[in-house]
This record gives structure tokens, sequence and C-alpha cells, in this order.
């Protein structure tokens, strides 16, 4: 018998399957005693005393079975005895207390991961793993050696769920986790594999992850910091996935001591096709290096080190081929630097404390460059909001270069087009200097003006457009004001 609250106050007594059973048992025992009371002398009615014995034996034999199964219900099936892909490390004697070396024991556990399942594939020569997940429960796990994927390759697969810590003797040179194809192989060995929910140390050892020649990877709301190379490096493949992830070389909330002395990269990407959407960098040389193509980096915030400190939020490192979109970041004293722009979309971002975009000659060549919409806010330091890096050579290939509909306050605004008024009276000569406003020095493309004369019907010709100075002449003298609108776009 149960008791418990109604709703409301008071009490409510509801019988138990265990109550019922009671309750039945005493029934049936209770018809047994009162039987000779009602048929006389028990020794004269037998049979009917052992069909009554019979029936309590029956019940109790319904009651060890259990209720009987309705029909179409599945059997139960044990957990031990289901074909379940989820594999524990704990099971396999890794130490989720952090203070022995588990290395071995998730590596087994990934070992055993990779068995497939069945002979479904993804990419040719890539085994369908079916969704098998390496669960680290919450665990924290030394680490002494990087954990690997077996070199036989895979795919539908995840690691989940704990932290990593790299031991004292780490190789300095390798990852706590990595996806190791040959990278001088035209084939992928790796194929759909995410790490998720995972805080990874590298202890000032090595790097946190490494995702060589493998395609369509995920990295997911993972905490990396104390890396030394890199906290994420992606090499060939294609279409890896960051995202939700917060990234340092230090734990820092900014203002710290040691910035200066901040070292290693956030995010290195090697390869093209890859997406960087919401994440923080907050410590580190360079918040993300690209040296690959056709990449994507949005919702980003990069305050490693700053750029006054030497340091970059965003290094575009491709020469003559960047191909890269930077959509809604928040560049907070970090700067980004592309080299050689060609095929490069700058837009919606907000730079913060001189922070501004840096375009560096390398073999002169900058083309299909849209930087506009962007927002700035310096500290009175005469920085431009777009700047040109001319140290190593001239810009000498330009082509559709756009920089406009950007605003700043406390630092200089450039652009790729503008436009100013001039008044003149009594002269023949009206000047328009936009030396101050244009990006490329000595570089104008195109020039549109109006001439208003007060009286007179002069003549009037644009006769110079040197050192980004309009000059407009009239045959005449006369009072007017000339309107002038350049652009530097195929200059």
């Amino acid at each position: 018998m149960m008791v418990f609250r109604k709703r409301g106050g008071g009490l409510e007594r509801k019988m138990t399957p265990i109550g019922l059973v009671a309750f039945l048992v005493f029934l049936a025992v209770g018809s047994a005693n009162a039987v000779p009371a009602v048929m006389g002398d028990w020794s004269h009615n037998s049979g009917h005393r052992n069909l009554i014995e019979r029936r309590l034996e029956n019940l109790k034999a319904s009651l060890a079975a259990g209720p009987a199964s309705s029909p179409g219900s599945s059997p139960k099936v044990s957990t031990e005895a289901s074909n379940s892909r989820a594999y524990h490390v704990t099971s396999y004697g890794a130490d989720a207390t952090g203070s022995t070396d588990s290395t071995d024991a998730i590596n087994k556990a990934i070992s055993d991961a990779f068995k497939a399942p069945s002979d479904r594939i993804l990419m040719a020569g890539i085994a369908d793993l079916g969704g098998a997940e390496v669960r680290l429960d919450g665990g924290t796990y030394l680490i002494s050696s990087p954990l690997t994927l077996p070199s036989s390759g895979g795919g539908n697969f995840r690691i989940t769920g704990g932290s990593l810590l790299a031991s004292d003797d780490f190789p300095t040179d390798r990852y706590l986790i990595e996806l190791n194809s040959d990278s001088s192989s035209s084939s992928f060995l790796f194929e759909y594999v995410t790490l998720k929910d995972l805080l990874l140390d590298s202890n000032y050892r090595g790097g946190g992850i490494a995702v060589v020649n493998s395609i369509r990877t995920t990295i997911d709301n993972c905490y990396i910091v104390h890396f030394m190379s890199d906290g994420i490096k992606v090499q060939g493949g294609h279409e890896t996935y960051i995202r939700n992830c917060f990234l340092g070389q230090h734990i820092t909330s900014g203002d710290d001591p040691g910035e200066r002395n901040f070292t290693g990269t956030g995010i290195n990407l090697m390869g093209p096709d890859n997406a960087v959407t919401d994440t923080v960098i907050f410590s580190a040389a360079t918040g993300i290096m690209v040296t690959g193509q056709a990449n994507t980096i949005s919702g980003v915030h990069c305050y490693n080190k700053a750029t006054g400190f030497g340091g970059v939020g965003i290094h575009l490192k491709t020469p003559g081929l960047i191909q890269t979109r930077i959509i809604n970041c928040y560049m907070d004293y970090t700067s980004i630097v592309s080299e050689d722009p060609v095929l490069l979309h700058i837009s919606g971002c907000y730079f913060l404390a001189d922070a501004n975009v840096v375009l560096r000659s390398v073999k002169g060549v900058i083309k299909a460059v849209n930087i506009v919409d962007n927002i700035f806010s310096g500290q009175n330091g005469g920085v431009d909001i777009v700047q040109l890096d001319e140290s190593a050579g001239k810009f000498t290939t330009v082509d559709q270069v756009i920089v406009q509909g950007n605003v700043a306050q406390r630092m200089v605004l450039k652009s790729t087009s503008a436009i100013s008024s001039v008044e003149g009276n009594g002269t023949t000569t009206w000047t328009v200097d936009f030396s101050s406003m244009l990006l490329f020095p000595d570089r104008i493309g195109h020039v549109q003006y109006s001439f208003h004369a007060d009286s007179s019907f002069p003549s009037h010709a644009l006769r110079n457009t040197t050192g980004n100075q309009v000059t407009i002449v009239s045959d005449i003298p006369v009072s007017a004001k000339v309107h002038v609108a350049v652009d530097q776009n195929g200059g």
C-alpha cells in the first residue's frame, strides 16, 4: 500500500501491484479456510480443497512469471547484449581523474570504434562507422602522446564530452588529437568526423587538434588552451567547420601583463573550403592564419596579441589567390593583414582601437577586393582604416578594388571613391585635392565633374589627375563652383 499527497493537500492511498497480490492471496486463503464451515467436515470435501490448492499454485506461478506481454510487444534486451556503438573510455581503464596516463586506454576505445559494423561506405574507401562515438563521460584524462585515428580510415564518428591534458613529457611537435591522413596522397582516409564538447589543455607543449587531408570534419564547442604551436591546424583536405570554439595560449580576458610575449596561432587554415564561425581567439600571436583558398570567417572575435604589440588578428598569407570572405567579425585591437589580395571580401566587421585592414604588396598584385560597410573606432592616432604596405614594392597590378561605405571615428577614412567641391572667383583654374581621401597614391581611374558658372558660358576641360589632384581649367576667367567625383576601381 502506498500513501502520497493529493494535489491541494490531504492524503490518498493507492494500492501497488504488490499490495494487490497480497490481497488476492488473502482472498484465496480465506476462501480455503472458510470451506469447512460452509460445507461441513473438510475430510468429506477433499475434491474442493484440491481445487483451491491448484488455484493457489497457479496464482503463485503466474506472479513469479511477471506480467504477460501484450500482443506485438518486443522482448526487453539488456544493454550488455545490445549492439551499442558508444565506447566509454573508462570501460577501457582510462583514469577520469587525470592522475595516471590514459593514452593507451583511449586509443584502444578509438580503435574498437573503427571496427566497421557493416560494409557501408561514405567516400570511396572510407568505411561508414555508423555513428560510433567515443565518450569521455565528463572526465579529465592525462595524455602522454597523441590520440590518433587508425590508418584504416573511417567516417561517421565522434569524440565527445570531456577534457584532455598533455603530460609534462608530451611531444612538443605533436597535437593532442590527430586526424593524420597522408598529406601527399590524393585520397582521403577520414570523412564526417566530429570533435565536440571537449576541453584540450596542451600544457605549453604541442598543439590542440590537427586535421590533415580529411574532409567534412566538425570541431564544435571546444575550449583549447596552453598550445605552443597551433590551437587547431587544418592541412589539406577540405570542408573542416570550426564553430562555437574558444582558443587561447594563455587563459585571460584581456589586458594581460604578458601579452607582448604571446606566441603561437589560434587557428591555422592550410587548406581550402573551410569555415570558422562564432569563435573567440583570446590569446596568441596570430588569431587565424590562412594559407588556403576559398575559406569563410564569420562572427569571430579576435583579441589575441594587439597589433600595437606585433600581433595579427587574421593573416591572409596566400599571395595572388586569397578567395576569402571575412564577415561580421570583431577585430579587438587586432588587424587584418592580406598579402597580394585577389578575390577578397571584408564586410560588416567592427574594428576597435586603431585595428584596421592592411593590404601588403608582395608581387604588386591586388584585384577583385571588396572592403565595404565596416565600422572603425580609433584612438586619434592618425591611423588609416585601410592601409597599403608597399615596403616590398608598389602595387602595380590594380583592378576592381572597392573600398567604400565604411564609417570611422578618430581614424582616417580611406576609400577608392570620393566626392568634393571647390569654388573660384574670377579664375581659370579649379583644383580639388583627393590625396587625403583616396587609398592608392597617384591613381585616379575615372572622373566626373560639373561646372556651375555664375553668368557666362566658358569652355572648360579636365587637365590633370596626377598626385590624386583633379584640375579643371576654363578658357576665360569666371566665378564658378566645380563638383568632382573620382574613383580608383580600375585605375
